[in-house]
């Protein structure tokens, strides 16, 4: 039995699928699918007791996308207890204004947050206003933060600077976890070897317009086999860069891979 599970915030790039703008194949079957709408980036690890309801006092959430108030009432979230940042790009930190509620009124004290430098700078000149809600701590790449039984530990990426993934590790399970990347750096490469989850960028479908901070979908599954990874879920996808691919599609595309190779939805929640 495993005393953690690990939920999916939130599985898109940016522009978020469906995009307002977009009336492409894919954003036209997510509109017509709730299921298949994703929002921005993040996830959560929180601890659950035996018969897999949600121990209090152990939500762990990593970004705060601008859906995050959605996100957490999608999932019934009804505290959390402290936050991790990949970096400080808008549509991983947007929604962390919703949180400022959360600290005034029911917490009444600031809110355990963890990142790099530059992520946490970002913040405390978008977010101001939250200065007295947050209590921020540094990371360095290669810390490592324990929560709850669970480590967290920094490793670079290779996007935007300060930007990182963390390695989550329970006693059961070894879990990589970057929603924003190209080939990863080769020190993190190694330190992720053998993983029993890669969660990974797979922004682009066939061409990428941003070889430098992130993956393809071709790309992050071929990295992923590259490392050994156990099982490989896509995430922070566009759906429509550089030609639209819709959920169908893409599901026939995995289909070779025989299960190992999985797309990320929105609210999909395994043990860790």
């Amino acid at each position: 039995m495993t005393d953690h599970s690990f939920t999916f915030m939130g599985t898109a790039a940016g522009c978020g699928v469906p995009s307002f703008f977009c009336s492409c194949p894919a954003c036209e079957e997510a509109r017509a699918n709730p299921r298949l709408r994703r929002g921005d980036c993040g996830v959560m690890v929180r601890g659950v007791d035996a018969s897999g309801a949600p121990r209090s006092g152990t939500t762990l959430i990593i970004d705060t996308p601008p859906d995050a108030r959605h996100q957490l009432l999608r999932e019934d979230v009804r505290s959390v207890d402290e936050l991790l940042f990949t970096h400080g790009h808008f549509d991983h930190i947007g929604g962390l204004g919703e949180y400022e509620y959360l600290v005034q009124l029911v917490r009444k004290a600031p809110l355990p947050t963890f990142g790099s430098l530059e992520a946490l700078q970002t913040i405390g000149t978008e977010f101001h206003y939250m200065a007295g809600c947050l209590d921020a701590t540094v990371l360095q790449p290669f810390d490592v933060h324990e929560f709850d039984g669970v480590r967290y530990t920094a490793l670079p990426a290779s996007h935007a600077p300060g930007t990182f993934g963390y390695l989550i590790e329970t006693p059961s399970t070894r879990l990589f976890y970057a929603s924003d990347t190209a080939k990863l750096p080769p020190e993190t490469a190694e330190r992720v070897r053998g993983v029993d989850v890669l969660a990974m960028d797979a922004t682009f479908w066939k061409s990428n317009w941003s070889p430098n901070d992130h993956h393809s979908v071709q790309e992050c599954i071929e990295e992923g086999l590259e490392l050994g990874a156990k099982k490989i879920y896509l995430t922070h996808l566009c759906m429509h860069y550089d030609e639209p691919i819709t959920y169908a599609e893409l599901i026939e595309y995995l289909r070779p891979y025989d299960g190992r190779v999985e797309v990320a939805l929105d609210g999909l929640t395994f043990p860790i």
